[in-house]
């Protein structure tokens, strides 16, 4: 009796079938629609509660993009996304990975802020107002983030908020109150 194919044949496929099923096993990044994917390969994986937003203090995005792939002075460093001040936002770690971006904190309670939030790079060297394009761009994103993460929407604080001792950013022209008109984060009321 001839059989159509070998042993040989046979063998293969089980031996790809097999490898499709490992890899559909391997999580995949979860990346935004929105961002031109960019990936660093400074992270661990978890799930987000919290996002944290931050300025780079730098000059550039481009420089600062060059950091979150390799390091600054104190070691690796990286972020989820970063927005350029012309409002094009890249994502450099995927939503499910922990991103290092918060360092030594604490917020109602918690201590390994990475492990629990997104972090959010805007490009400012840190003594100047946001771009227009960066703050819309930056919304937008806010939105994606807390709709397809499930991320309440006032569970978003700035750098200084859970390193108040060590950290300024976002800087002082970082406008809370029109992110808060947006419907994200908090502003006080005035009475």
């Amino acid at each position: 009796m001839h059989y159509p194919y070998s042993m040989l044949h046979y063998r293969l496929k089980y031996g790809f079938c097999c490898l499709l099923v490992l890899s559909a096993c391997t999580p995949m990044p979860v990346k935004s629609p929105l961002a031109q994917w960019a990936p660093s390969p400074n992270f661990d994986t978890r799930k987000p509660r919290l996002i944290v937003i931050h300025h780079t203090d730098m000059d550039s995005a481009e420089a600062a993009l060059r950091v979150l792939h390799t390091q600054n002075r104190q070691g690796r460093v990286s972020a989820h996304y970063l927005i350029a001040n012309n409002g094009k936002l890249y994502q450099l770690v995927g939503d499910n990975e922990r991103a290092w971006h918060a360092g030594v904190g604490s917020w109602q309670g918690v201590t390994d802020i990475n492990s629990i939030s997104i972090g959010i790079e805007l490009d400012n060297n840190g003594s100047e107002p946001f771009e227009e394009r960066q703050i819309l761009s930056l919304i937008r994103l806010l939105d994606d983030l807390c709709t397809r993460l499930n991320i309440p929407r006032d569970a978003i604080i700035g750098h200084a908020d859970l390193a108040p001792s060590r950290k300024s950013d976002p800087n002082k022209h970082f406008p809370w109150q029109r992110l808060a008109q947006a419907g994200f984060g908090k502003w006080y009321d005035e009475n």
